[in-house]
């Protein structure tokens, strides 16, 4: 059994993640953001139909494409050796670090602790009628599990069949999947938490949710 306390002490003493910046395509390279430490921010608006800062441009025959930030942090490092030279599609250009928000230290604790049944194979879900109806009218944590529980309704190339849940008993926590929308193969579907955690797991949640300082 994971120590929850313990593990959020864990993301508090190094509460960053890398983002590694890679080449979309194979192109010469031209940096924006050079200087380590220069702030990016990532997409932004209703939609996030604005792009983030500008990080580099690659030019592909004449064919200029700008490459941008998809989060918000600093650049850590950039690969200032390929300015002005032709790469191939994947080459590492420069690394952001990216501080944790509380939504992301949340999901990091939830997908740890909570146990995830997964997606066995890409398709859309769906919860059965009387499940979804009692989660529309009551939430998910109103919804116990058990091994050999319908369920699901696994929906793929217009043809549905039903999904039995496999796993410990326990309270639906966390949803990890959207209606009508594909799911690929292993992602969570859904992460159940024990009802020897429970109580334990919400204390360190509300602790994140009052106490995290989100990055400037």
């Amino acid at each position: 059994m994971i120590n929850v306390k313990e593990l959020l002490e864990e993301i508090k003493a190094s509460p960053y993640k890398m983002i590694e910046v890679v080449a979309p395509h194979t192109g010469r390279i031209e940096f924006v953001a050079t200087e380590p430490g220069t702030a990016v921010m990532g997409p932004s608006g209703t939609w996030n139909e604005k792009p983030g800062t500008l990080l580099a441009k690659i030019d592909r025959e004449r064919n200029v494409k700008p490459i941008c930030a998809t989060e918000k942090g600093e650049v850590e490092h950039v690969e200032s050796q390929w300015a002005g030279k032709f790469v191939e599609a994947g080459t590492p250009l420069m690394t952001i670090r990216h501080f944790l928000t509380r939504k992301e230290v949340i999901d990091i604790i939830l997908k740890k602790t909570l146990y995830l049944f997964r997606a066995p194979e890409r398709a859309k879900y769906y919860f059965i009628p009387e499940i979804d109806k009692k989660m529309r009218s009551s939430g998910k944590m109103s919804v116990g599990v058990q091994d050999g529980m319908d369920l699901f309704i696994m929906s793929r190339m217009k043809r549905e069949t039903g999904l039995t849940y496999t796993g410990p008993e326990g309270q639906i926590y966390a949803v990890y999947f959207k209606h009508n929308q594909n799911v690929d193969s292993g992602d969570p579907l859904i992460g159940v938490c024990p009802g020897d955690q429970l109580t334990m797991i919400q204390e360190v949640v509300a602790r994140v949710r009052s106490e995290w300082e989100e990055g400037e």
